[in-house]
């Protein structure tokens, strides 16, 4: 039986970014599926007592700067610190990652998570503006995806909802921030934990 894990995530998480390509080289070797979820932040953080960035203390924000800096060099991903299109909405993102998920097919989960990747590096390395829509409609296409239907997918009062049930989910899951990635019930929180999600579902695969 195929392995799944939740992976729950913010499309403007710098962090999710850093390990995505990781994570996605992880459930092939391991020939494991995720099930992508995009969270509201703004209520993931309500619950949790989490805080936006702007809100954190100077030195907690100077710090996240360095470790960004470090993560990147040490994972050799191209990443603007400091990038011009951050903070921004991702509502219309995220609702087009889940129509893309529950689009149905084998290769709806893998797609949704590509698009995810493609929004992500969109924001911390190409400096484009997930906001806009022919930038969203460019980063579909560039991705082979029909920029029309999935608009017309995010639009759908079923994605509206399913969002908000993802949502929903995390703080039932006692997720807390992102990425998280949930196997089995346990919580792998960050892109720093991917080693301990891997030697996990090594156990769990033989792999």
């Amino acid at each position: 039986m195929t392995i799944s894990i939740d992976y729950y995530t913010f499309l403007g998480s710098p962090w999710a970014y850093l390990g995505s390509r990781r994570l996605e080289a992880m459930l092939t070797r391991h020939g494991a599926t995720a099930r992508i979820i995009p969270m509201d932040a703004a209520n993931v953080f309500s619950v949790s007592g989490g805080l936006p960035l702007a809100k954190r203390a100077p030195q907690r924000q100077a710090y996240r700067l360095v470790e960004l800096a470090r993560w990147r060099d040490f994972l050799d991903v191209p990443l603007t610190l400091q990038p011009k299109f951050f903070p921004k909405p991702e509502a219309l993102p995220a609702r087009l990652v889940i129509g893309l998920r529950d689009a149905g097919g084998p290769d709806a989960g893998a797609n949704a998570i590509r698009l995810a990747h493609a929004v992500m590096r969109a924001v911390w390395a190409e400096e484009r503006d997930i906001t806009d829509d022919a930038t969203l409609d460019a980063i579909l296409a560039e991705n082979g995806f029909d920029a029309a239907a999935c608009r017309a997918a995010a639009e759908s009062e079923a994605v509206s909802q399913a969002y908000a049930q993802g949502t929903e989910q995390a703080n039932a899951a006692q997720v807390f921030g992102a990425p998280s990635y949930v196997l089995d019930g346990e919580i792998f929180w960050g892109q720093d934990r991917l080693d301990f999600l891997d030697r996990a579902l090594a156990r769990r695969t033989g792999k």
